[in-house]
């Protein structure tokens, strides 16, 4: 009795050639539309053609070198009043090594900087003097370089070169939002179908790049595809049922403003499509690779066994998934909760606000897609694995004889 079961059985399963070809005559349109979408929605050159956000010209590092409490006097000699005067080194531009003065008023919301910080200045031309620079933000370089680096280390450590591809991947995606998404929904494109296509490009080079060429991933892809659909249709209805307008936050207003062609419910919808795309990825390739697993491990269990079993483990999978995003989107708003905690407001009421009821939405509807894809994928996955197991039988039956 001779059966051959090798580590390759595991990540390619033995599908017969014509499931393969009408995978690949599923995949490529979509592929091609994905391609087409991106050439007809890429945005020209936007440089220049930005509005005016009233971001300072010029933004410079510094190192602080002294900090004291004086008195300032208002502009007309009147009352003086408490200020801190702050003293720093330009460490770039044209004037570099230069030891810049500025004062700022002292309360509770003012910023407490200290000898040594490593700060960003912004700099206003034609100010008063003690006036033309101020306090923009910290430099968080190094510290958020570290964390890369570990970030890196880690996963490539754990995951070797499947860790590699993967962080390859997560650089794919993120230029693709950076060149893509942003200037194209920027440009006036609508963000409906930026998000739609723009989740596509990232589905497909970051699933094909972390987990290889197969049919185990192509699964994953079809069903991260299905309940991508199902999720940007399920939130169109919902937002324009709710009545979202997507003015809930000062950006959303300040958009409106400044670049009035952008759809501001467009982009909430463009939000929850492509919010959900990372954790559809996670549970529809765990769900393939689920039931090939389980195939590889009794290879003689029918279809409806296999899927089954697979769906035991997605219900589990969902179940802390769909916690996870009620978390992540609660911690998310835990300042605004906290507000309306101390004001008292009935439950019904915060419920029933534009900016709570945007994130409920946002979270129902993720997760109905999210549940949705445990399902498609493992019947798609059960399917095709079972495919392979019927091709497999009549040649171990014939090495028996």
């Amino acid at each position: 009795m001779s059966h051959s079961h090798g580590a390759g059985s595991h990540h390619s399963a033995p599908v017969p050639p014509q499931v393969r070809r009408l995978l690949t005559l599923i995949l490529i349109p979509c592929i091609l539309a994905t391609l087409v979408g991106m050439a007809v929605l890429w945005p020209g050159d936007l440089e220049g053609e930005g509005p005016e956000i009233g971001f300072p010209t010029d933004l410079l590092d510094a190192t602080v070198v002294s900090v004291a409490s004086v008195k300032c006097q208002s502009d007309d000699g009147g009352e003086q009043f408490d200020c801190t005067r702050v003293r720093a080194r330009l460490t770039e531009g044209p004037n570099d090594g230069k030891t810049i003065t500025m004062e700022s008023t002292e309360g509770a919301d003012a910023v407490r900087l200290e000898k040594g910080d490593r700060v960003v200045l912004g700099r206003s031309p034609g100010s008063p003097p003690g006036l033309e620079y101020y306090f923009a933000d910290y430099q968080r370089g190094w510290s958020l370089f570290i964390l890369l680096v570990i970030f890196i280390a880690i996963v490539v450590a754990l995951g070797r070169w499947r860790g590699v591809l993967a962080i390859l991947g997560l650089g794919v995606s993120l230029l693709i939002i950076v060149k893509f998404v942003l200037p194209a929904i920027l440009a006036g494109s609508s963000p409906i179908a930026v998000a739609i296509v723009g989740s596509a490009g990232v589905m497909f080079i970051a699933l094909y790049l972390a987990h290889g060429v197969s049919v185990r991933t192509t699964t994953a892809v079809l069903g991260t595809l299905v309940a991508l659909g199902l999720t940007g249709i399920l939130a169109s209805i919902f937002v324009g049922a709710g009545r979202l307008t997507g003015f809930t936050s000062e950006e959303a207003i300040f958009l409106q403003i400044s670049a009035g062609q952008i759809n501001l419910r467009g982009l909430i919808l463009a939000g929850i499509i492509i919010g959900s795309l990372g954790v559809l990825d996670d549970v529809t390739v765990t769900q393939a690779s689920a039931v090939w697993e389980l195939r590889a491990a009794n290879p003689t269990m029918s279809r409806v066994k296999l899927y089954r079993s697979a769906l035991r483990i997605g219900r589990d999978h969902i179940a802390s998934t769909v916690n996870t995003l009620v978390l992540a989107y609660a911690g998310a708003s835990l300042p605004l909760l906290i507000l309306f905690s101390l004001a008292g407001a009935k439950v019904g009421d915060v419920l029933n606000g534009e900016i709570v009821a945007e994130e409920i939405i946002r979270t129902l509807v993720g997760s109905i897609g999210l549940a949705a894809s445990v399902p498609v994928t493992t019947w798609l996955a059960a399917a095709l694995a079972s495919q392979g197991l019927k091709r497999a039988k009549p040649a171990e039956a014939a090495s028996d004889g």
